[in-house]
């Protein structure tokens, strides 16, 4: 059955009396409830009120407004979740500069990528760390960047600071005093005034498992109305705590973790970088309401050796996304909170845009991936045709490309026109990439239209025979990746892989037998076993496709050479 009447109901009412500006809910319960905890810093233990974050985002708000940046200039950050890193993304959505968090991992030729689609005023970023110095990037950066103005370094030792670049405790020094200034002369009021809700606010860039990552704009509309999707599918209130322990990189710690909670009154408490146990940690400690997690830093977690000693009575929703998952994790799932979530989610919707009902069984998750919204309904569809405009809608429960249309749609990519174009219609659909069906249990994903692959002429789509041979093998294997690579005799041929689970032993042989049920052309020509956990994942977790695909061709290369390909 779809989404409940009620929940439909609520989401039409909360969007009728949307603000306009990401950063006007931090002001609206400053006012409403000052003393109440908008953030709490596990790695340091800050806790943070509404009124204290509301000062903080006018006193860094004035700030940016000082050095020049104005609505429509891109600020790029190197950072960790720092609580100074959030009242920096509010800053700059209410004066309506446009943030764009860089990933940590990204090496200096894909953050100069990133820069030259860009072309950024300001640039935040980590100095000298523990893990990592980031200062010899930078400067190449600063060499071959000329949009960049100014260089703040988040770095305590000012013996670190980089030549041409100020701390950032130094170009905060001056912020009380600017911000008392701006805010009596009007200008924080004017900037802020000046921004609209369809004006791009947020760059996150795609993370590229299918090909290179591009930079998509999100709306404070866009991600605002994903908000109210997610808040009202997770049934949030203002009494819940979610812990945030994603990168600002992606929309699933920016736009869902973070500010769903954040548009609800509820509390998000930070964690700097992803680790196992501190997260553990935090939902013990602060009684964590909602863990939403990808499914990869679950497992981590599940291997932790005290895992069992933990606490999790506090957790009333584990939530999972990105990425299919078999039943024994859905189980493991529910073991830490009495009720599972999931959905479909992407960059270009700002996040989440299917849900699962609350209660859901495991069977029920099995079913389906979700529900639409009434705020951005689903619609499976033929390809786009050659004028720009949407395919035909498709048959309820025929396979198609998955499709959303409403205020969840993307402003486009930054700078590529090109690519816009082939993701959303003239007619506004946004074209997902996603191979799917709709029905009575809701959307049932079928893979990446990029990534189908067509063994002598036919159409396999990978997530089918990843499914099949997950199920078959089930307490046997842990990951399943399914790749479409040069075949001289079927054009293209199916190129597995699968991840062994710790303690199994299962052969090459096992998998093909496995496949004995399903149509010959779907089976795979070759089997590569791996070890558990060297699946490749890309840099948000996922299964990464283009090294498997690297990695599928580099085997086949001497298979060919032994005989055993192309027959």
């Amino acid at each position: 059955m779809p989404m409940s009447e009620a929940k439909q109901t609520r989401s039409r009412e909360l969007h009728k009396v949307l603000m306009d500006n990401i950063s006007d809910y931090v002001e609206k319960y400053a006012k409403e409830k000052p003393g109440a905890l908008a953030l709490i810093e596990h790695n340091t233990g800050k806790k943070i009120t509404w009124g204290e974050f509301n000062k903080a985002v006018n006193l860094y708000a004035a700030k940016l407004l000082s050095i020049g940046l104005k609505r429509g200039d891109i600020l790029a950050t190197t950072c960790i979740l720092l609580k100074e890193h959030v009242f920096l993304m509010y800053a700059c959505y209410r004066i309506g500069v446009i943030i764009a968090p860089l990933d940590l991992r990204l090496k200096l030729q894909e953050v100069q990528y990133s820069m030259n689609k860009m072309n950024p005023k300001a640039y935040i970023f980590l100095g000298k760390t523990p893990i990592a110095d980031f200062r010899p990037m930078v400067a190449e950066i600063k060499k071959n960047t000329p949009s960049i103005k100014t260089y703040i370094q988040i770095q305590e030792e000012k013996d670190l600071i980089m030549e041409g670049a100020v701390s950032f405790a130094d170009f905060m020094k001056d912020a009380p005093a600017l911000c008392e200034e701006k805010l009596k002369n009007g200008e924080l009021k004017k900037a802020r005034n000046d921004v609209k809700k369809t004006d791009p606010c947020l760059i996150i860039f795609t993370t590229g498992s299918t090909g290179s990552p591009k930079p998509a704009q999100l709306s404070h509309e866009n991600i605002l109305v994903q908000n109210i999707g997610l808040g009202v599918g997770l049934e949030m209130t203002e009494k819940d705590l979610f812990l945030v322990n994603l990168p600002p990189s992606h929309v699933g710690c920016t736009t869902e973790l973070l500010q769903t909670p954040l548009f609800f009154g509820a509390t998000a408490v930070l964690l700097h970088i992803f680790d196992p146990k501190l997260s553990l940690d935090a939902v013990q400690e602060h009684k964590i309401t909602m863990l939403g997690q990808i499914p990869s830093l679950f497992s981590m977690e599940w291997r932790l050796p005290d895992y069992d000693k933990y606490d999790f009575s506090s957790l009333r929703l584990a939530v999972y996304g990105g990425q299919a998952v078999p039943r024994s994790f859905l189980e493991k799932m529910q073991t830490m909170a009495p009720n599972i979530f999931t959905g479909l989610g992407l960059t270009e919707s700002a996040g989440f845009c299917t849900y699962t009902d609350i209660p859901s069984t495991v069977d029920d998750i099995l079913k389906g991936i979700g529900y639409d919204m009434p705020l951005f309904p689903i619609s499976i569809r033929e390809v786009m045709k050659p004028d720009g405009t949407a395919g035909a809608e498709k048959p309820r429960g025929e396979v198609g490309e998955i499709c959303f249309k409403g205020p969840q749609v993307f402003l486009g990519y930054l700078g590529d026109p090109e690519n816009t174009a082939k993701t959303i219609s003239k007619d506004g659909f946004l074209y997902t990439g996603d191979l799917g069906f709709y029905d009575e249990n809701g959307l049932h994903f079928a893979g990446r239209s990029k990534m189908v692959i067509k063994p002598k002429g036919y159409q396999v789509f990978p997530g089918d025979v990843e499914n099949h041979i997950s199920k078959k093998l089930v307490g046997k294997v842990s990951a399943v990746a399914c790749v479409g690579v040069e075949h001289e005799i079927f054009t293209e041929a199916i190129f597995t892989f699968v991840e062994v689970l710790d303690g199994q032993t299962i052969t090459e042989k096992d998998v093909m037998e496995s496949c004995m049920d399903i149509a010959s052309y779907s089976r795979p020509s070759h089997v590569e076993l791996v070890k558990q956990g060297s699946m490749p994942l890309n840099r948000v977790g996922k299964t990464d496709y283009v090294i498997l695909k690297t990695m599928a061709q580099q085997i086949i290369k001497k298979l060919r050479s032994e005989g055993k390909w192309d027959k």
